[in-house]
C-alpha cells in the first residue's frame, strides 16, 4: 500500500455523528473482493438520488470538495458492520485521512491496514478543524504522521496520539502481506532447516 508520511489537502466537513459503514459503502456494492472501483459508490445514498443524479447539497458533490483527501467527521465514525469495503471505498475516492473524536474499533484498525490514517482529537480540536474545513479549497489542512500533528490552514496545531506499530506500518506502506515479506529471509531459512530436519514431509 502507499506510504503515509505528510498529507496537505482539502478537508471535507461532515459533522454527522454515527456515520456507519453502510452509509460509507451500502451493502449493494459489497459483491466485489477488489479494492478498486468502489470510490464511485462512496456515500452512495447521500451523494445520489434514486435516479442516479448527484445531490448538490452533499459535501463531496460540491465543487470545493470534489478533490478532498481528508474528512473531518462527527463522533463514532465507521460504526456498524465490520466491512473492509468501507476503507477501500474511501481510499479509492481519494480520502487518505479521517479526523474525528472517535471511531468504531474494527473500522479504525481496517483503516491502518489499507493506507488511511484515522486521527482522534478532542471535540474542541475537531470543531475547530470542522469550521476551518468549511472554507473549502481555500483552507488546506496538513496532517504530519511523523510529528503526529494536524495543522489548520491558519497555522494552529493539534497534536495526536498514534500506536507506534501502526505508525511504522503506515509510514512504510506495510499491510499484513508487506509485514510478512519483511521476514522473507527468516521464513526461507526456516523452510530450508525444516527440509533437512523433516525430509519425509
Amino acid at each position: 500500500m502507499d506510504k503515509f508520511t505528510t498529507l496537505t489537502g482539502i478537508a471535507a466537513p461532515m459533522p454527522l455523528v454515527n456515520i456507519d459503514t453502510d452509509m460509507i459503502i451500502p451493502k449493494l456494492f459489497l459483491k466485489t473482493i477488489k479494492r478498486s472501483g468502489l470510490g464511485k459508490n462512496l456515500f452512495d445514498e447521500m451523494r445520489f438520488d434514486r435516479d442516479g443524479n448527484e445531490n448538490p447539497d452533499f459535501v463531496l458533490n460540491q465543487p470545493a470538495y470534489r478533490n478532498a483527501e481528508i474528512i473531518v467527521a462527527g463522533d463514532n465514525f465507521g460504526c456498524g458492520s465490520s466491512r473492509e469495503h468501507a476503507p477501500w471505498a474511501l481510499l479509492d475516492f481519494g480520502i487518505r485521512c479521517v479526523i474525528s473524536t472517535s471511531f468504531a474499533d474494527i473500522f479504525f484498525n481496517n483503516c491502518f491496514k489499507n493506507g488511511i490514517l484515522p486521527v482522534i482529537l478532542p471535540a474542541e480540536a475537531v470543531n475547530y478543524l470542522m469550521d476551518d474545513a468549511t472554507n473549502g479549497a481555500n483552507a488546506r489542512i496538513t496532517v504530519d504522521l511523523e510529528s503526529q500533528v494536524v495543522t489548520a490552514s491558519d497555522g494552529k496545531t493539534f497534536p495526536f496520539e498514534v500506536d507506534a506499530f501502526k505508525k511504522h506500518c503506515l509510514m512504510n506502506g506495510l499491510d499484513d502481506i508487506g509485514l510478512s515479506l519483511e521476514k522473507v529471509s527468516a521464513i526461507d531459512a526456516y523452510e530450508e532447516r525444516a527440509k533437512l530436519q523433516y525430509p519425509w514431509v
